[in-house]
């Protein structure tokens, strides 16, 4: 018995969809890891086509069978080749992927060496056409402590501190690990953050930030000179918000390139 095919049907009212396809599938991934080789985590993913004013639907079911021949190892470098396939199989002319995710990276503490795993937030975006020119955006959130300059000029004893997050978003020409982009934020910040740490750790990492005082003009500045000198890069956002600790605001500082 031959089953109706609504979705290849033709349509008239001559409308072209920007995009069409599956949002919001929960799916387990893996990623390569500098130090690792291989992590496995869980991702929501969405993956789009354009679709012609003249065809009816999409075929829905042909977007998580990319997805499922892929999943082995889905990381920057592959991503070209599932937009390319998911054109071939949907006949579309552009196609559109967005992963997010969990990753984590195993870190020591500054004194004890006591290791323990960050969790970081990432995205990667991207999107591909028949003429081959691919758009790769990888996004990644990563905590930190800043410590007020303002608060220790001032203050007879102390300063206060937060905690904040830098969210670098990347255009990629080339392959750039995860971990590099995580270390560039942490190394702007008065001090990074550690999911483990012991009283001589936070007597080290409570001293390192009080004498790096930071505002979040600061690191965004210290992050852009970092950014801006990778050739792999091709264009980049830096946001840096700190959720203060004596202020019913946050602080905010946005820098494009």
């Amino acid at each position: 018995m031959e089953l109706a095919d609504v979705q290849s049907l033709r349509d008239s009212r001559n409308i072209p969809i920007d995009k069409v396809g599956v949002k919001n599938l929960r799916y387990p991934i893996a990623l390569l890891d500098k130090a690792k080789n291989r992590q496995h985590t869980i991702a929501l993913v969405n993956m789009y086509v354009l679709l012609p004013s003249d065809f009816k639907g999409t075929h829905m079911s042909r977007f998580v069978e990319v997805l499922n021949e892929n999943r082995d190892c889905i990381d920057i470098r592959k991503v070209g080749k599932i937009l390319k396939e998911l054109r071939e199989r949907l006949n579309a002319k552009k196609s559109y992927m967005e992963l997010e995710f969990p990753y984590f990276v195993e870190k020591k503490a500054p004194v004890t060496q006591i290791k323990s795993l960050m969790s970081y937030d990432c995205k990667v975006e991207a999107s591909g056409d028949n003429n081959q020119d691919e758009l790769i955006t990888l996004t990644v959130s990563v905590p930190i402590t800043s410590l007020c300059p303002c608060s220790k000029e001032i203050s007879k004893y102390g300063a206060h501190n937060q905690r904040g997050v830098v969210r670098i978003s990347a255009r990629l020409k080339e392959f750039v690990w995860i971990e590099e982009l995580i270390e560039v934020a942490e190394s702007s910040a008065s001090c990074d953050i550690y999911a483990l740490l012991k009283r001589p750790d936070e007597k080290l990492v409570t001293e390192k930030a009080y004498e790096n005082p930071m505002f979040v003009e600061d690191i965004a500045r210290n992050v852009t000179l970092k950014l801006q000198k990778d050739r792999r890069i091709e264009h980049f956002s830096v946001e840096v918000e700190n959720f203060e600790s004596i202020h019913n605001h946050n602080a905010y500082a946005f820098i494009s390139k």
